[in-house]
């Protein structure tokens, strides 16, 4: 796919990598509707990404978990591009507690921004899609393959977008809409310092390792890679690709390997 002036929906964009991939969507030439609810931020990003790459670029302040601002979001984009080639499902957010000590309105706020939020912006840019035989993108994560300690609302919501994904691409299999769930490794990004605590409240600060992770910007280069050769699945980094073998064909092993390598994180939750 040559991305020059196609017209790309990018949720969560104010930050990590919905911010990394509007920049190399920009860099390609492509126009852009960046949505978050950080709306002061996304306008400095448009307006930067409009000056350094001579695109066009639409800010909207959207909170994705309320169906209302994804239907604004996609007539938004449609009022003025009159056109939607690439729905960038990204926004996200994360947890880290244990399931028998989080409040449950934890799960549901997970539930809302990463499945929801999916569900609702495809809903609405769907018939604009179909009509471009577009594409649409659902960033996921290797949590959607493998639960993970301490991210049971975490897994439990990128396991839904997953299935969602799923159906959705053999539904539309002969429609000529290319459906992609991307699903990186433990990356470089603020999602672990704004994680939810057991009672909801932002962590703060990071649990693992920033530096030796992928960045969203390497990121962000695979998932635009993988759109334009139309790719099914990515699954990134070499410890997610044999994560994702390992609990299909050993899941017992699997079990004991994630459970030793979370007890090794920053105040682990699990000894």
């Amino acid at each position: 796919m040559d991305f020059k002036n196609k017209v790309i929906i990018i949720t969560g964009a104010s930050s990590g990598i919905g911010k990394s991939c509007a920049e190399e969507f920009a860099k390609r030439g492509a126009n852009l509707v960046l949505a978050a609810r950080k709306y002061v931020t996304l306008c400095e990003i448009t307006a930067d990404l409009e000056k350094r790459y001579g695109i066009r670029a639409l800010a909207v302040q959207a909170d994705v978990s309320k169906e209302e601002d994804c239907q604004e979001l996609i007539k938004r984009a449609l009022l003025t591009f009159e056109k939607i080639d690439v729905m960038v499902n990204n926004a996200g957010l994360s947890m880290r507690a244990l399931f028998n000590e989080l409040d449950l309105s934890v799960l549901k706020n997970l539930m809302d921004v990463n499945f929801w939020g999916t569900v609702y912006c495809t809903k609405y840019a769907l018939p604009e899609i179909l009509k471009t035989k577009g594409s649409i993108v659902g960033v996921s994560s290797i949590a959607g393959y493998r639960g993970l300690p301490g991210r049971t609302g975490y897994s439990a919501s990128k396991f839904a977008m997953n299935g969602f994904m799923e159906a959705l691409r053999t539904e539309l299999l002969h429609t000529g809409v290319h459906v992609m769930v991307a699903c990186p490794g433990f990356t470089a990004s603020n999602i672990r310092v704004t994680a939810l605590a057991k009672d909801g409240s932002s962590h703060g600060e990071t649990s693992m390792e920033e530096g030796k992770m992928m960045s969203s910007d390497q990121v962000a280069v695979n998932i635009i890679n993988g759109l334009a050769a139309r790719k099914r699945t990515l699954v990134m980094t070499g410890q997610g690709k044999l994560t994702v073998w390992i609990n299909k064909l050993l899941p017992a092993l699997a079990d004991k390997l994630v459970f030793n390598h979370f007890t090794k994180e920053k105040n682990a939750l699990i000894k």
